[in-house]
């Protein structure tokens, strides 16, 4: 990335993000270390933007005393979630980074789980409304979010393909890119409108007076109900059980964990292993949906593009995917086993 200033260039620099997708830890090991020894240096948290502008990173509070009340953690969990939405603001409205907007999704889902995990103690009108403008906000982001998704995909295939099938790509990701650039600017429209302003007047609201009615209920009770949600929907899987059902567990795992991450301060190093085990079960889903979306995005090339040549490439990428949809299938019951022994030990 380039900084420019008055025409001058005033500052340079690169980010780069190594993913584990194939391969073993001692690879991955391997390849941070040549990166270091290039001159790669560990990233200081801070968005692009940021960085660029030589703005310091949002400073996240410390988290509440292990006893303190439930609606101080909530206040706290609100405040960073909204800090770094504003903080991956202004890099989607720009648009060049894919990063900024998947982040400001990011942190818009956390909100609506943190929201959803304190709903018994929060007043029902109050919250809904909240949720479903939060809803709103991440609609609006999904579009153009699953087209950096695909475009980022399909590049990826590109580079792995002979000359000859890499030309039969290049027309259906310069369409993609085409598609991107429109639903931008109905992002921006929306971003620099009347609702999106209003919600974000009502999220820094949320993090000093939330709307609360006094429970019984302690953060770590919260923790615990979102941990049982996921452990009786993983009690029901079957080796035959279909890829809707896997996705489902994923989508529990993501609100157990960052039900669990609201408690962690409370309850300590139990929590801390729960969120570990809750990570790596969220992450080799993550794959398999990624693999589903894939095979999804292998279809719309197909209509793009008829030949015959077309529907041989879209065959061999669309296996690819189902090995790795195969791979998640056989490597899942162990975490689910450590996943579980831990929450019973966290939560009970």
């Amino acid at each position: 990335m380039a900084v420019e200033k008055n025409g001058g260039i005033i500052q340079r620099f690169r980010e780069l993000e190594i993913e584990q997708r194939q391969g073993d830890e001692a690879s991955l090991r391997s390849l941070e270390q040549q990166m270091r020894e290039a001159g790669a240096s560990d990233h200081d948290g801070r968005p692009k933007f940021f960085r660029a502008l030589s703005l310091p990173a949002p400073t996240p509070s410390a988290p509440p005393e292990p006893k303190a009340p439930v609606v101080d953690y909530l206040k706290w969990a609100l405040a960073q979630h909204v800090g770094w939405l504003l903080a991956y603001d202004p890099g989607t409205r720009l648009g060049t980074e894919p990063e900024s907007l998947h982040q400001l999704r990011v942190a818009t889902r956390r909100l609506r789980a943190v929201l959803r995990t304190a709903r018994p103690i929060l007043l029902p009108a109050w919250v809904t409304t909240l949720e479903q403008e939060l809803t709103w906000l991440s609609k609006l982001l999904g579009p153009a979010r699953d087209l950096d998704v695909q475009i980022a995909h399909f590049t990826e295939e590109s580079a792995n393909l002979d000359a000859r099938d890499r030309k039969l790509l290049a027309p259906f990701i310069a369409h993609l890119h085409t598609q991107r650039e429109a639903v931008q600017q109905m992002v921006i429209s929306e971003l620099t409108g009347a609702r999106y302003v209003e919600l974000i007047r009502r999220l820094q609201q949320a993090t000093q007076a939330p709307s609360v009615m006094e429970s019984p209920l302690t953060v770590r009770d919260l923790a615990r109900r979102e941990f049982t949600k996921l452990r009786k929907a993983i009690s029901r899987l079957t080796p035959s059980s279909s890829d809707t059902a896997l996705h489902k567990i994923r989508i529990k795992a993501k609100r157990a964990r960052y039900a669990a991450e609201l408690a962690r301060s409370s309850v300590g190093k139990p929590a801390s292993r729960f969120i570990k085990s809750t990570r790596a079960v969220q992450n080799l889903l993550g794959l398999h949906q990624d693999a589903i979306q894939a095979e999804r995005h292998v279809r719309q090339f197909l209509k793009y593009s008829t030949s015959v040549r077309a529907g041989f490439v879209a065959g061999r990428m669309a296996e690819r995917q189902r090995q790795r949809r195969k791979l998640v299938r056989q490597g899942i019951k162990p975490l689910f086993k450590t996943l579980l022994k831990r929450g019973k030990k966290a939560w009970g």
